[in-house]
């Protein structure tokens, strides 16, 4: 179980990390035109980025775990603790990521789309994102993971 701090220091780093690039989530999201909540992200010229190992794992791990919950949160049933317990094992997934993954820096740009995404979510599932649900920050999350398998080779993906 991740302690309060190391939780915080997990989200510090990703957040260090996501908006040290030129390509952090809201300048893309603002130049694209996009929508708060979307992933945009690009292919490799065409073709899915390339992952490494402790990448597919922590995303393996991210999406086990949400698909566990992925019926009480769409028949809103999932509890408070269910979505705290979940935005727990992103955020810890996310921080090994962070600390493990070694990708070619255009791969790890776009991760951080990604990543920023996760935590977002995360962050609303813990309920401390005033105007937006436990629920919707599932959601986030589940979006993310999408556009990862979509952008990212990863072998055996399946969208939620």
């Amino acid at each position: 179980m991740f302690t309060r701090k190391m939780r915080q220091a997990a989200l510090a780093v990703a957040v260090a990390l996501v908006f040290a690039g030129p390509a952090a989530y809201g300048q893309a999201a603002h130049d694209h035109g996009q929508a708060a909540g979307e992933v945009k992200l690009v292919l490799n010229q065409g073709q899915k980025w390339t992952t490494d190992a402790p990448l597919r794992q922590g995303m393996d791990n991210i999406r086990g775990a949400l698909a566990k919950d992925v019926n009480a949160i769409h028949a809103d049933k999932a509890t408070p603790k269910q979505y705290e317990a979940l935005a727990a094992k992103v955020t810890g997934e996310v921080a090994g990521i962070v600390q493990n993954c070694k990708l070619e820096p255009a791969a790890d740009e776009q991760l951080h789309l990604v990543i920023a995404e996760l935590m977002a979510g995360a962050e609303a599932m813990e309920g401390k994102v005033k105007g937006e649900t436990r629920r919707a920050g599932a959601e986030r999350v589940a979006n993310a993971l999408n556009a990862y398998g979509e952008h990212f080779d990863h072998a055996g993906w399946k969208r939620l």
